[in-house]
């Protein structure tokens, strides 16, 4: 297995603590990450510690019903920062790796998000998924930076 690495960075017109605020609402990001619904599942909602599930499908919505047709992210927040960083550890039976994002502040009183997942696979296997994994990761945060227009 071999450790693959895939960043992006965009940036965000609204201030570092607006852009936390937003990305840390777990429950939430279903309504700007692509074909995903996203849930808490732990006693927990912020900080280390804190369980995240998201699925992600052509039918995300209709999860479980349909989930043989999706992926199972499993995520365990193990760096909580706020409003700066936040790492997660991917522990699920298909997806495992880790993933970060960081929020520095932009001289234009707006903010730089940086988002780096680093996905556990066969390089082979990995190079098959990395352009969709890039194209919907892009799509994702670009309407995330539109929701704060």
């Amino acid at each position: 297995m071999a450790s693959n690495t895939l960043s992006i960075s965009i940036h965000i017109k609204a201030s570092r603590e607006t852009v936390w605020n937003k990305i840390a609402d777990w429950s939430s990001q279903g309504d700007w990450m692509l074909q995903t619904k996203v849930w808490v599942t732990s006693d927990i909602t912020e900080g280390v510690g804190t369980s995240i599930t998201a699925f992600t499908g052509p039918f995300y919505r209709l999860y479980p019903a349909f989930k043989s047709l999706g992926l199972l992210d499993l995520m365990t927040v193990t760096r909580w920062e706020p409003p700066v960083q936040c790492d997660v550890d991917h522990v699920g039976a298909v997806l495992k790796g880790s993933g970060s994002f960081i929020l520095r502040e932009a001289e234009d009183a707006g903010t730089h998000f940086d988002w780096s997942e680093t996905i556990i696979a066969p390089k082979a296997a990995y190079l098959l998924i990395a352009p969709f994994l890039y194209l919907g990761v892009r799509i994702s945060l670009a309407r995330f930076a539109r929701s704060f227009s």
